[in-house]
């Protein structure tokens, strides 16, 4: 959005907090900025609100200008309330007009609460193939495995020590990191020589993320929208996610959905292995990874999974922002 023009009122970085006892340190400082952002809104008084995800924030913002505010307030990316507090489409109700939402089963759970809601289809459907050579060239050097713990400062504390403790046990495969940007640099290469692990870090700007992903044998990542891309390209992959023990043990105790990996929720399967954080130790990433490459015939079968997982977000039809506009202005309008 920067680059087609966008001014953004601050980092959108600051927003990057996931868990509970992550929160808050910054609670204050996240206060300010919903109020610094509440009043430019006001002031502006456009004809709609279209908030994007990070509900923890977007959501506070729409409350806070429901009273004053006349034009319409869409969200996009509906929350995961089929995964856990369902309570929350019927507050959201209350101050969101429209959901744009990623899922094809989320539409009927957010007209229940009150909101009318369309499915648009997942952006990653629309992202442009990888190139050829450039995956040809990354398998020339030998056989690669993508490390990903994560977008996140609080994934990528507890779970890089963990992926390159699971890597070191891998004889014979290069390692590469993509970073989600350069502020993460530093702290992925201070835990990078701690473990000991040789690995290379590709930056966002090298545009070589998707053709990495396509060239490795297999790719150990964090829980999130990373398992759809690594669906996307045909990468055989294992999840797992790790974070505190209080958010971890509510979370368990509130989960309502069989699976946190989106591959396994959208094809009705177990696929793709996953480890929540009670389970997420190097001893079972590694028994999981290593049985993974051992085993071809599952490999394939996974990557089966995977591209029936695209279909049902909407790989083949209309481009996702298409349809996404074209859901706003039949609100506006």
């Amino acid at each position: 959005m920067q680059a087609e023009g966008l001014e953004s009122l601050f980092d959108m970085n600051e927003l990057a907090i996931f868990g509970l006892l992550e929160v808050l340190p910054k609670y204050r400082h996240l206060k300010r900025r919903l109020k610094e952002t509440t009043e430019d809104l006001l002031g502006k008084k456009p004809d709609a609100l279209i908030t994007i995800d990070s509900p923890g924030f977007c959501l506070r913002l729409a409350q806070r200008v429901r009273g004053e505010f006349r034009g319409k307030i869409i969200h996009y990316v509906a929350p995961s309330v089929w995964a856990w507090k369902p309570g929350r489409a019927a507050k959201m109700a209350r101050h969101v007009d429209h959901v744009l939402a990623l899922l094809p089963f989320e539409p009927p759970y957010m007209q229940a609460a009150g909101m009318s809601c369309d499915f648009v289809g997942h952006p990653v459907v629309a992202e442009a193939p990888p190139d050829v050579d450039v995956i040809a060239k990354l398998q020339e050097k030998g056989p690669l495995i993508t490390l990903l713990p994560g977008s996140r400062m609080g994934e990528i504390t507890r779970l890089a020590p963990v992926f390159f403790a699971v890597a070191r046990q891998l004889k014979g495969y290069r390692f590469t990191i993509p970073v989600a940007g350069e502020h993460l640099v530093a702290p992925l290469t201070q835990i990078l020589a701690e473990s000991g692990l040789k690995a290379e870090l590709v930056l966002p700007e090298s545009g070589r993320k998707t053709a990495v992903f396509a060239a490795s044998d297999l790719a150990l990542a964090a829980s999130g929208t990373v398992s759809i891309e690594l669906a996307a390209v045909g990468t055989p992959m294992v999840i797992g996610y790790k974070t505190n023990w209080l958010t971890a043990a509510i979370m368990r105790r509130a989960m309502l959905a069989p699976s946190f990996t989106l591959v396994n929720l959208l094809t009705e399967t177990k696929a793709v292995p996953e480890f929540e954080p009670r389970d997420c130790t190097v001893e079972n990433l590694s028994g999981a990874v290593q049985g993974l490459l051992d085993d071809p015939v599952a490999r394939a079968e996974q990557i089966k999974t995977g591209q029936r997982a695209m279909l049902a977000l909407g790989k083949g039809g209309e481009d996702p922002g298409l349809r996404a506009a074209r859901s706003v202005l039949s609100i506006i309008q």
